[in-house]
């Protein structure tokens, strides 16, 4: 559990306040997907598949064949691949804007729950 000191130094932060004074919804969730954010979320899965799976592949590959240098060369350039992939999956899919607004949301939730507990309201300096 939270300690009383904890709680009252969250309420005068300034930060607590503005978060639990401009709250947050998930609407954003409920929008129906974009183009982009379906091709972004398509490219994120498709670099799973591309990397450990591949990678595995390209060690089975280089032991049959008793080549080292088909996994010392393949596997990294795979795995590097797939990161490139993954990374502009997430840019096209906005990941960090989603991401912002589900911490930000997530934040005002625990926040709430734990100066509610107390009894308390941000910003105020009333000793608990």
């Amino acid at each position: 559990m939270v300690s009383v000191k904890a709680a009252q130094y969250l309420a005068r932060r300034m930060w607590v306040i503005k978060i639990l004074e401009n709250p947050v919804t998930l609407g954003e969730f409920q929008k129906r997907p974009t183009p982009r954010l379906i091709i972004g979320l398509i490219l994120m899965g498709v670099s799973y598949i591309l990397g450990w799976p591949a990678v595995a592949a390209l060690g089975f590959l280089a032991a049959y064949f008793e080549e080292p240098l088909i996994a010392v060369i393949g596997c990294p350039a795979i795995y590097g691949f797939s990161y490139l992939v993954f990374i502009a999956g997430a840019w096209l899919s906005r990941a960090p804007h989603y991401l912002g607004i589900l911490a930000r949301y997530s934040l005002q939730t625990l926040l709430k729950k734990i100066l509610s507990r107390l009894g308390r309201t941000p910003g105020s300096s009333d000793p608990v």
